[in-house]
C-alpha cells in the first residue's frame, strides 16, 4: 500500500513535479513510472467516474506518492458528479493518498472529506482555477488567506496567462510572502514559459502530463522535471562567488 503520510511529499527540497492521470493512456503510463522519473501523480478520479474500480485496483501499485483530485465541473471535472458522489469518490481513494485537491470554493460542502483526510495524515491542497483570466494579486491574496482559514497544507493557482503581464501577476503572488506554500502555474499561450520560471522561482507542485496534455500550456512531466533540473542548475552557475568577510 502506497505510504500515505505527510512523509510521503517532502516539500523541502527542490521543486517537485506532478503528472497528472485523466485517461486511459495516461493511466497506462503512469504504471510504467518508476520512482525519481518524477515526483508524484495526480490521480484525475472524475475522469474514471463512471467506473473507478480499476484506478482503485491499480493505485497501489504505482511507485510514487498519489494526490487525489475528484474535480469539480466548474472548475474542469470531466463529469458533473454530486457532492455525494465526490465525497464517496474521495474517500474510496483517501487509503493510497499522500495528498487530495480541493477545489477552494467547495472546502466546506467538502469538510467531512478534508477532516478524513486530517485525521488519516494526507496532505491537504486547496485550489482555485480560472479558465478565462489571471486574476489580480489582490484577488490571489485574498484567495491565498481563505485557503489558509480553511488550513490548507498547499494552496493551489491555475489561471489563463495570455500576456507577459498575466505571468507578471502570478509571479508577484508567488515570491511574496505567504503564510502557505503555493503551487502556481500558468495555462494558455504563456503556460509553459510560466511553469519554467514558476518552478524555479518556489512553486512546490509543478504539473505536467504524461501522454497527453489535460489543459493548454503543459509540459510533458518527465521534461518538465529535466528542464527545471537545468534552469535550477544554471542560475547556481549564475550565482557571484561569496566575498570573505
Amino acid at each position: 500500500m502506497m505510504n500515505s503520510s505527510k512523509n510521503a511529499i517532502d516539500l523541502s527540497g527542490p521543486p517537485l513535479v506532478v503528472g497528472t492521470v485523466h485517461s486511459p493512456g495516461s493511466l497506462a503510463a503512469a504504471r510504467r513510472i518508476r520512482a525519481g522519473e518524477i515526483d508524484l501523480l495526480e490521480l484525475r478520479v472524475d475522469a474514471f467516474g463512471k467506473d473507478p474500480e480499476p484506478l482503485l485496483r491499480i493505485a497501489p501499485k504505482l511507485r510514487v506518492p498519489l494526490i487525489v483530485t475528484v474535480r469539480h465541473a466548474s472548475e474542469g471535472g470531466a463529469l458533473p458528479l454530486s457532492a455525494s458522489k465526490r465525497r464517496e469518490l474521495f474517500a474510496k481513494f483517501l487509503p493510497c493518498a499522500a495528498a487530495i485537491d480541493v477545489e477552494l470554493r467547495f472546502a466546506r460542502e467538502m469538510k467531512l472529506v478534508l477532516d478524513l483526510a486530517r485525521e488519516k495524515n494526507v496532505r491537504v491542497i486547496l485550489s482555485h482555477h480560472d479558465f478565462a483570466k489571471t486574476p489580480s494579486v489582490a484577488k490571489l491574496r485574498q484567495l491565498a488567506q481563505h485557503a489558509f482559514r480553511e488550513k490548507a497544507d498547499i494552496f493551489k493557482v491555475a489561471a489563463t496567462a495570455t500576456c507577459s503581464r498575466d505571468v507578471a501577476t502570478l509571479l508577484d503572488f508567488l515570491t511574496a510572502k505567504n503564510r502557505l506554500p503555493l503551487s502556481v502555474m500558468g495555462m494558455g499561450a504563456f503556460g509553459k514559459i510560466s511553469r519554467l520560471t514558476f518552478a524555479s522561482c518556489g512553486s512546490v507542485l509543478n504539473y505536467g502530463f504524461l501522454d497527453t496534455a489535460n489543459a493548454s500550456g503543459q509540459w510533458q512531466a518527465k521534461l518538465l522535471k529535466k528542464r527545471i533540473a537545468e534552469v535550477l542548475a544554471s542560475a547556481i552557475q549564475q550565482q557571484p562567488p561569496q566575498k570573505n568577510r
